[in-house]
């Protein structure tokens, strides 16, 4: 593992301690310091030119991709979960990432969908994709042409996601940890609680699928790992 300066982090009403203690998680999934020559053998990719080199997950999104770089792990279904990764926004091109929750045997939403965390470097976005913008109902709807989304859609949508106001330098290491516990997501960086989201879909009992997407280039990543509650 590899140290780094530790970085201040500017949060709107931040608070001291998480809602989800990290005492929850003592049982250990996957980690991957990125330490070895390219990706390792359990490491799945939808779409991505992401590389490992340096000790580092380069997140690649490629200029003709029509998705962004995703980079996954596979894991037995799991409810609770904690996810961990050290990320830096390498330039001004960096628009951000997602820490992803999917469960690819569910059939109700696009991709098997569940929750997300996304991470920008002025927000930070929670959401319920089960039940919200991915729910395969609401999903059809505003992929139409034009979209034919109703305004209960739209009052629905309001109610699946969570945005929060950051402050993320560039160029500078962070670290982000993710936690689903019931129907509850809890997201810290660098040691500040960021906030925390409430829906129904994040209590999926089977999260098989734990991703990073790269939006677009210019992000990097280490010291990723998956914990679960003791069993």
């Amino acid at each position: 593992m590899k140290s780094f300066i530790p970085v201040f982090l500017v949060l709107a009403a931040s608070a001291i301690h998480a809602e989800i203690p990290a005492s929850d998680y003592t049982r250990a999934i996957f980690s991957d310091d990125f330490s070895g020559e390219g990706f390792g053998k359990r490491w799945g990719h939808y779409k991505s030119s992401s590389v490992v080199k340096d000790g580092v997950l380069h997140g690649i999104t490629a200029e003709t991709s029509d998705h962004p770089a995703v980079d996954n792990i596979v894991i037995p279904g799991e409810r609770d979960l904690e996810v961990s990764v050290k990320f830096q926004y390498t330039s001004d091109k960096a628009q951000g990432f997602n820490i992803w929750f999917d469960d690819k045997n569910y059939k109700g939403s696009h991709a098997g969908h569940i929750c997300s965390v996304v991470v920008n470097p002025g927000s930070v976005n929670m959401s319920d994709a089960k039940t919200g913008r991915f729910m395969n109902e609401i999903y059809e709807k505003s992929k139409a042409t034009p979209p034919t989304l109703t305004a209960e859609d739209k009052k629905l949508l309001t109610t699946k996601s969570k945005n929060v106001k950051v402050e993320l330098a560039r160029k500078e290491w962070h670290t982000l940890v993710v936690r689903t516990k019931g129907d509850e997501v809890d997201t810290i960086i660098d040691g500040k609680d960021v906030g925390s989201f409430k829906s129904e879909g994040i209590s999926h009992d089977t999260k098989t699928l734990v991703s990073i997407t790269t939006n677009r280039v210019d992000v990097i990543y280490d010291d990723f790992s998956i914990k679960g509650v003791a069993k």
